[in-house]
């Protein structure tokens, strides 16, 4: 290992996968009920969409500079340069502060590379990113040759998801009230990705979930062609039977078969609610 690799909350990936393979993580935060979780104090992904299903509404928050000066040192201390994968600029200011952290200590580490790459991903599209960094590390490339691997093929990490409940979308500006008030009427469920400046942006809407969960398959068979898709990410909002049905079908038309599977954090979930089902790849475009 020539470098370490650090990401954040957000890349959703399992805390068995980050120990195996070195990933320190930056935590973002968030409240709910008035109580502020983050750092060691966390809720279970199952109890933190309990709470949203009875009616609770959480708050996020960015990343605390504080915490993210002490996870650097403690690999530049071991003589380690880092590359940094970074939640969307567009969704958090956690970007930002990252950089803001590694300029304030080049100059105390004048020997050490700190490499921040806004990944204009989210969920496990992060962490599919986070997944690719590891794979060239492990193949033995340079943190100059996996940053610019990254940040090349940034735009071809595919999202795809859906939501059970409009309503957690009108509360993060994405559809109006009226949109929300009668999508929920006819069941509208709508089908979303996030483009190539890292926002969540509406695809299209199909009627009823089972409709719109094989039509995250479909469009992701329209983009593959040509792409290195040795594993497939799927992160869900306590929905895991979606989850598995969204990989059967994958499998069934692709054949592909090395896939990851787990919860959506409670920082992205806020907004996007429970029940989301999300499918992150490699593709022609976003």
């Amino acid at each position: 290992m020539n470098f370490a690799i650090i990401s954040d909350t957000t890349c959703d990936l399992p805390a068995e996968y980050n120990s195996e393979n070195h990933i320190d993580i930056i935590p973002l935060y968030y409240s709910i009920d008035g109580v502020v979780y983050g750092d060691d104090k966390q809720l279970e992904p199952t109890e933190f969409y309990s709470i949203m299903r009875g009616g609770s509404m959480p708050t996020t928050m960015a990343s605390n500079p504080d915490t993210t000066e002490k996870i650097y040192r403690k690999h530049l201390d071991n003589g380690e340069d880092i590359l940094v994968i970074a939640f969307s600029s567009a969704l958090s200011s956690s970007y930002n502060t990252y950089c803001m952290v590694a300029n304030q200590l080049k100059d105390e580490y004048p020997d050490r590379k700190i490499i921040v790459v806004d990944s204009l991903c989210a969920s496990m599209g992060e962490g599919l990113f986070v997944y690719k960094a590891v794979t060239l590390r492990t193949h033995g490339k340079s943190i100059d040759e996996t940053a610019k691997w990254l940040e090349e093929n940034k735009k071809h990490l595919c999202h795809q998801f859906t939501v059970d409940n409009l309503f957690h979308l009108h509360r993060g500006g994405r559809v109006s009230k009226t949109v929300a008030i009668l999508g929920t009427m006819i069941n509208v469920k709508p089908v979303l990705h996030v483009d190539d400046e890292g926002r969540l942006t509406p695809l299209n809407n199909v009627r009823g979930r089972k409709k719109s969960l094989n039509a995250l398959v479909d469009n992701m068979i329209k983009l593959i062609d040509g792409y290195d898709n040795d594993m497939i990410m799927i992160g869900h909002g306590d929905c895991e039977s979606d989850a598995l049905y969204v990989k059967e079908q994958v499998e069934k038309k692709t054949g592909l078969k090395n896939f990851m599977i787990n919860y959506i954090c409670p920082t992205i979930g806020t907004h996007s609610g429970p029940d989301t089902i999300a499918l992150f790849f490699m593709g022609e475009k976003r």
